[in-house]
């Protein structure tokens, strides 16, 4: 089983407008209503890939209850942990410019959180957490760390989509894969990329340190697939990018969704580019037929001296 963890879930409250003028009273041309966060994305995809998973995380409130019912309409098993305190609200204001309005999120009690345990308590070795998102600033800066130490005690597999100090502390973990952009993995380094082979050799040295797939992403510029014996490129698919949030969750969702499968890493790079691509090119996380119609296009080579 796949588990995804969204600690922070949200409802996204999109509005539109032409202009948006402060001090005044304006009228919005259109709102929606959408259950957001990382590890919910991921949910999203493993579905689309009909890869049996469960969406975990903390919920609260009427707007928690949204966000849970929401989900289950589109067909998630959702195992949330019930919070007293209310599920955040973030505002996404798409006028003349974009301007994002983010909550912090709830408090989460320490017996809320021996709880959302329980939900982790029966992991077996053929299981993977998928771990996304921010924090609410109630939890310790310690929990990925915590709930990674049960992972493996149970022999089970995980991946945490992070960057930074947080990133290499979980290395030594083995964490199934990682996945920097090219921007993100010259950060970590204190470092600047003048060729791809820069760019591989950082993501051996990842490797080195401890994660068992490196997934670097590169934007228009492609991606890159580093294990302990191939280095694979595939340039990026052509399209029409609309809405790149989500595109990384969903290339995490594609790899691990088929790496559950299949354990062939080419063929989960294969499906990751396809899965975030296929976000890229839409207006909200990628429907599957979506996916398929990007699958043909992803070529991959193996550079492998």
């Amino acid at each position: 089983m796949i588990y995804t963890i969204t600690v922070n879930p949200a409802i996204d409250y999109v509005v539109q407008l032409p202009e948006m003028t402060l001090g005044s009273v304006n009228r919005l041309a259109h709102t929606a209503k959408l259950p957001g966060g990382k590890g919910i994305n991921v949910s999203q995809i493993l579905n689309d890939l009909e890869q049996p998973n469960v969406a975990l995380g903390f919920v609260g409130g009427f707007t928690g209850a949204f966000v849970t019912d929401s989900l289950k309409a589109k067909g998630l098993n959702c195992q949330f942990t019930t919070i007293a305190d209310d599920t955040r609200i973030n505002v996404k204001i798409h006028a003349e410019q974009e301007t994002e309005l983010n909550g912090a999120g709830p408090e989460i009690t320490d017996v809320e959180v021996d709880a959302f345990y329980q939900e982790l308590a029966n992991l077996t070795p053929d299981d993977v957490v998928v771990m996304s998102g921010s924090l609410t600033p109630s939890l310790p800066d310690s929990f990925y760390y915590d709930i990674i130490q049960k992972v493996k005690a149970a022999g089970a597999n995980f991946v945490i989509d992070t960057t930074g100090e947080a990133l290499k502390k979980t290395l030594p973990s083995q964490p199934l894969v990682v996945k920097p952009n090219n921007h993100e993995l010259a950060a970590y380094y204190n470092t600047t990329f003048n060729s791809q082979a820069d760019i591989i050799a950082a993501g051996q040295k990842m490797l080195a340190e401890g994660a068992q797939h490196v997934l670097i992403s590169m934007a228009g510029d492609g991606g890159l697939l580093i294990t302990p014996d191939h280095v694979y490129f595939s340039p990026a698919p052509k399209g029409h990018v609309i809405n790149s949030v989500g595109a990384g969750d969903s290339m995490i969702g594609g790899f691990v969704g088929t790496f559950a499968k299949t354990h062939d890493a080419v063929e989960s790079f294969r499906y990751g580019l396809a899965c975030g691509s296929a976000t890229a090119f839409s207006e909200d996380i990628a429907t599957r037929a979506k996916i398929d119609e990007i699958l043909p296009l992803i070529k991959i080579e193996d550079l492998t001296n």
